[in-house]
């Protein structure tokens, strides 16, 4: 802990895995794999840009208007907060018999979609309870995703700020490292000086309504 900071932990009990488990347990997974392998690119930029397609194709402006018959609740292993149940359950909303790799990718983008109104229901509980969260950092592998990180900001209608360094716990080694090493005075001083804001992204929502 940082020396006269508090830390409240809020957390879901599932996200990449829970991404990995809808992904994997399709039946068009192994296809979508090695079509992701032939191009070398991971399975989640091939989701992403299927469904940056279908959005244009249908001439939408946003992706959540993609699964609007599609909806997942996401507590698959129990919700960890802010309910504090380890027995809930997940539950998927909008299925067909279609198996095909158009309705895995709006699985995917409901399953981030579930994901990203859990984060919000931790806030908006947090906020309920004193606190005043009106911006969010995002760091770890989840960061790296586009779609991930804008549908967050999308959903919680907050700015969402990305590092400068991507790898963050190595960062946070380093800063701890520089304090022992007497390089710093104080993780105070050396989180100043190492650590940097990236990327901000914002509700696209908003932005399209204040220029377009």
């Amino acid at each position: 802990m940082v020396p006269e900071f508090w830390l409240t932990e809020g957390g879901q009990s599932a996200t990449g895995a829970l991404l990995d488990y809808v992904i994997e347990n399709h039946v068009t997974s192994p296809h979508l794999a090695n079509r992701a392998a032939s191009r070398s690119i991971s399975v989640f930029e091939l989701l992403n840009e299927m469904l940056e397609s279908m959005m244009q194709d249908l001439g939408l402006r946003f992706l959540a208007a993609l699964t609007e018959d599609v909806h997942v609740l996401p507590d698959f292993h129990g919700n960890r907060s802010p309910i504090a149940d380890p027995k809930a359950k997940g539950m998927v909303c909008g299925f067909t018999l279609d198996t095909s790799e158009k309705q895995l990718s709006l699985l995917y983008l409901a399953t981030v979609q579930g994901i990203a109104y859990g984060t919000r229901h931790i806030v908006e509980h947090s906020n309920a309870h004193g606190h005043k969260i009106d911006t969010l950092l995002a760091c770890g592998g989840l960061a790296k995703n586009s779609l991930y990180i804008q549908e967050h900001a999308d959903i919680m209608g907050y700015p969402i700020i990305l590092p400068r360094e991507s790898e963050s716990v190595l960062l946070g080694a380093a800063i701890i490292g520089g304090v022992a090493a007497k390089k710093y005075s104080s993780l105070s001083e050396a989180m100043k000086a190492m650590n940097a804001a990236g990327q901000v992204l914002k509700n696209s929502f908003l932005l399209i309504v204040n220029f377009s």
